[in-house]
Formats: C-alpha cells, structure tokens, sequence
C-alpha cells in the first residue's frame, strides 16, 4: 500500500457503479463537498457496501432515546479502543459538529471516563466498550446498572448495537487500510487565539 492510497484493495471507477450506489455518492458529495472514502473502500463489493450502510443508516439515523451526538460518542469511544483511525478520525469529526463542541471527541478517543460528559454518557459509554471489547462478559448486573442511569431496554439495544456494529467497521477499516480523508481532521474544529 502505498502512503496516500486509501485502501489495500482496489477502488471502483465511480462510473462502473451500480446507479444505485453511484447515486448514494452523488448525493454524499453534494451535501459534504467530499467523498469519505468509507464510501469508496466498501464499493469494491456492491452487496456488501449496500447491506453496510442500510445497517449504519438503521442505527444511526433513526429517532431514538439517544441524541445523535451520543450515538457518535459510543462510534469515538470504542472505535479508539479498537484502534481504528479511520473511525475516531470521521466520527470524531461528526461528533465535534452534531455536539457543537471541538474539544470533545479528542477528549473521548483519548480518555472517555475523563471526558466533559454527564454521569449517564459514562456509563453508556461502559457498556458500550464492554460490548466492543467483552461482550462474552455482559451479565445481568451490567444490565442493571445501565437501567440504573435511565436507559429503557430500547436504548441498551441501540447501544449494543452500534458498538458492534463499528467493531466490524473498525477491523474492516484496518483490513483495508482505509485512510481517514484530510477534511475530516479540519470539520467541527473552530481557530481561536488566545490575547
């Protein structure tokens, strides 16, 4: 691999797609002004780019008891732990702009449990790491304790799920070297001078 391609494997010509997930380019680029190469790497299998992303759009989209910034909170989290550049660096973009706060996912990638958080966004960020790391481990005691902090059985899915989820995403990108795009590191970031 050479150190600026983007993958290990081959990159499709965006013309040769499928127009479905051309499509889904298109649009991605239009409302971001970039391609993430997320895209690009998982379109070299077309079926799997497709049940990829109807799976990521189910969790991550959808209304739910968690915010959208806490949901790109758990991605950050056990996406570090599992040592996947590519997904502290874009989601850690998307965090600082759904939470409005540059600060944050730098502090979560590096140390969670010492984060600018609440309470609650703790321990759901445990549990989520649990299920990342030691989902063999989970009992009926981390059950409660994460009810403990008001989270509805709904919730606790949601955010087994997305912790699993990205630990596919995270040995994925590591597979395939995927190479975080340099707009992701600048997103979300505002440029203060100290007088």
């Amino acid at each position: 691999m050479s150190e600026q391609s983007i993958s290990r494997f081959p990159i499709p010509d965006i013309e040769a797609l499928p127009d479905d997930i051309k499509d889904r380019l298109i649009a991605v680029h239009e409302k971001s002004g970039f391609v993430p190469n997320v895209f690009l790497v998982l379109a070299h299998r077309p079926d799997e780019f497709r049940a990829f992303f109807a799976y990521h759009d189910a969790l991550m989209e959808k209304e739910s008891g968690l915010t959208k910034g806490e949901r790109e909170m758990i991605v950050v989290a056990t996406s570090s732990l599992n040592q996947c550049i590519y997904c502290v660096v874009a989601h850690g973009a998307i965090l600082r702009i759904r939470e409005k706060n540059p600060l944050l996912s730098d502090q979560i990638a590096t140390n969670y449990r010492n984060a600018d958080i609440s309470s609650r966004q703790k321990a759901m960020l445990d549990f989520a790491v649990k299920v990342s790391l030691q989902a063999e481990e989970l009992g009926d005691a981390d059950m409660k304790e994460i009810r403990q902090h008001g989270f509805t059985d709904e919730d606790i899915w949601d955010i087994g799920a997305i912790a699993s989820f990205f630990a596919l995403s995270n040995r994925m990108a590591n597979l395939t070297g995927m190479r975080a795009n340099e707009e992701f590191y600048y997103l979300g970031r505002s440029v203060k001078t100290r007088s």
